[in-house]
């Protein structure tokens, strides 16, 4: 590791002194000392003062291939050798993002056509609203421009994004505008009552009915979910939830669109998670995994119907990014998605570590008493902290209690993480058997130090 300019003390009164970190309180924060990591092998992080942690949510969903990868790292140097930046406007293009979109689209079903290049999952999501509204009004619709989003959905943290996403505490911080509306979560667990599991997966889709009837579909344009709810707390709807859902936005004329941000590019053990849950959008907003997290990178994947319209008959698309596109990030997400196919990574997902996973965590926590449920598939998965697993009891002070766990597993070595009252994990695609072992390991030491020392029950 290149030796450090600074000590961890010093770097921490630096960034003290000079940054707003995000979704924090930056004045606990700054008493308490953020954390300096430093360097990145695999699925292992160390910080400035060399300790290792075994990265349980790879990054922020990002790092599908893990840290240090020599393939994508090359391919940055070359395209910086070779074209480090140039635009799409102006009536150009650049040899990688073509070549990107025919990889991208070889990997997708058939029925997706094109593509709106950004920078981030946030950014993606702006251009859905806008390319969703336009899309009416170039289909003679224009009364269609309400987006329905799902409260504690999250969809980014732009103006528009946190509009769409159902976070209250964003939408307090000017983050709420006109043409948004919003349904409840397909949350079983904490909203499921005495209903079975499918009934209340199709009483959760029908609330999208109720709102598209209580608006008028006339005025309805979109209806924008995660496929599982990832920032929300990786909650997985039943599996009566979307084949409703699609079958409501068809019957009164609503786009489908899947926030693929976090469960694309192999998290669940398909390539999208849309295919994991069996229903078909008619767009997708993509980004983390598309590169690995190498280098900003997002977009909107537009199926043919929608595409189709705007090609022949929009006139000009008045939107564009300065980095949209960029030639260093489309020549990385070339070398990812070529390493995450070659190596047959999504494949291994859903035959072989995912399974695992799942299988692991179940066994490990079936019958700890402060754990109620375990969700998820593939590497993705979620430990619901509750008092009574018969009942469903949710411990009051859940909040309090998952972050607890998250801050004792740091210390164990293992950086996880909390919302609301679960514990989320996310390792990369490539994780080992070992490092699976060691994941649910560090993760058990975590929730049994979070029993012993608040003693919740």
């Amino acid at each position: 590791m290149t030796a450090p300019k600074h000590t961890t003390q010093e770097y921490q009164a630096l960034d003290a002194a000079h940054h707003i970190h995000a979704f924090l309180d930056q004045k606990a924060l700054n008493e308490e000392g953020a954390l300096v990591i430093a360097k990145g092998q695999g699925l292992n992080l160390w910080d400035s003062d060399g300790k290792r942690y075994l990265d349980g949510m790879s990054g922020l969903w990002c790092t599908a291939l893990g840290y240090g990868r020599a393939d994508l790292n090359a391919a940055a140097s070359r395209q910086l050798e070779e074209l480090p930046y140039y635009n799409l406007f102006f009536h150009t293009t650049h040899p990688r993002v073509v070549e990107l979109s025919e990889l991208l689209f070889s990997l997708l079903p058939a029925h997706y056509s094109h593509a709106i290049y950004t920078n981030s999952g946030s950014e993606a999501n702006e251009v859905l609203i806008r390319t969703v509204r336009r899309y009416w009004q170039v289909v003679g619709k224009p009364s269609k421009t309400i987006m329905i989003g799902r409260w504690n959905g999250y969809h980014g943290s732009t103006l528009g994004s946190t509009a769409l996403g159902g976070m209250g505490f964003m939408h307090e911080m000017g983050g709420m505008l006109p043409g948004f509306a919003h349904i409840g979560e397909p949350y079983y667990f904490a909203e499921g009552g005495e209903l079975s599991e499918e009934a209340f997966g199709l009483k959760a889709a029908r609330e999208l009915e109720a709102k598209i009837l209580e608006l008028g579909a006339e005025n309805v344009a979109a209806f924008v979910a995660e496929p599982f709810q990832g920032a929300g707390g990786m909650i997985f709807p039943p599996p009566s939830y979307w084949a409703e859902v699609q079958r409501i936005c068809r019957q009164y004329d609503v786009l489908l669109c899947a926030d693929e941000v976090i469960g694309g590019f192999g998290r669940t053990g398909e390539w999208f998670a849309h295919q994991h849950f069996g229903f078909e959008p008619d767009t997708l907003t993509i980004a983390k995994g598309l590169t690995s997290g190498y280098i900003p990178m997002g977009g909107l994947v537009l199926g043919k119907r929608i595409a189709d319209a705007l090609v022949q008959e929009g006139g000009v698309f008045a939107h564009g990014l300065t980095y949209a596109g960029h030639p260093v990030a489309a020549a990385v997400a070339i070398a990812n998605l070529t390493a995450l196919r070659d190596e047959r990574i999504v494949e291994r997902v859903k035959a072989d570590t995912g399974p695992y996973l799942q299988k692991l965590l179940r066994e490990t926590f079936a019958d700890h008493p402060l754990i109620g449920d375990v969700q998820g598939t593939g590497l993705v998965a979620a430990l619901q902290f509750a008092e009574d697993r018969a009942t469903r009891k949710r411990f009051a002070n859940e909040n309090d209690i998952a972050w607890h766990c998250r801050t004792v597993g740091f210390d164990e070595g293992l950086i996880i993480r909390s919302t609301l009252g679960r514990m989320i994990m996310a390792p990369a695609l490539v994780a080992t058997h070992a490092e699976l072992d060691e994941l649910v390991e560090k993760t058990r030491r975590a929730v049994d130090r979070t029993g012993r020392e608040l003693n919740p029950l």
